[in-house]
């Protein structure tokens, strides 16, 4: 199996195994519209998760990835997901996500991975810093996040005012 198809059934897998979104997720101004953010998410209660920065050069199959910019931020997301999966939860918890970079001309890839990953467009609020190296030679992308599982918000009781 091809590590992109790979990846895409086992967050599928892990999509379907959690429960509905509940947090609140700002609607996107005119400024940021298109992008793969949210200016703000709101949540109440829940399990708050704090993931410490995530980063390979290599895949889930053991292949090398290094300077595979892609290749990192999709394996990442999947890494992330398992440590989630361990807590209770998935990506979609993920409320606020920092991600360093270290060439800037990546954002757009970068953009382009986490849309995938975040399907209905509820993005986490988000921050996206270029660093002139990481830990280990290769690596390209570090991503640090925070979840919260199981919190009150959610469309039928929504946290944010109803927009005017």
């Amino acid at each position: 199996m091809k590590f992109p198809v790979l990846i895409a059934a086992w967050l599928a897998a892990g999509a379907l195994s959690g429960a509905a979104h509940a947090a609140d997720y700002m609607a996107q101004g005119e400024r940021i519209k298109g992008r793969s953010y949210s200016p703000a998410v709101v949540t109440e209660g829940g399990r708050v998760v704090w993931l410490a920065g995530e980063t390979t050069t290599v895949d889930l199959n053991g292949k090398d990835i290094k300077g595979d910019f892609e290749a990192q931020a999709r394996t990442i997301f999947a890494l992330l997901d398992q440590t989630l999966q361990r807590a209770g939860g998935s990506l979609k918890d993920i409320v606020t996500m920092t991600a360093y970079l270290t060439d800037a001309r990546n954002g757009a890839t970068f953009s382009k991975v986490r849309s995938e990953m975040f399907p209905d467009r509820k993005f986490p609020a988000s921050a996206q810093i270029t660093v002139s190296n990481l830990a280990v030679p290769g690596m390209q992308i570090e991503i640090q996040a925070v979840a919260v599982i199981g919190d009150k918000c959610a469309s039928p009781n929504p946290c944010l005012p109803a927009p005017k």
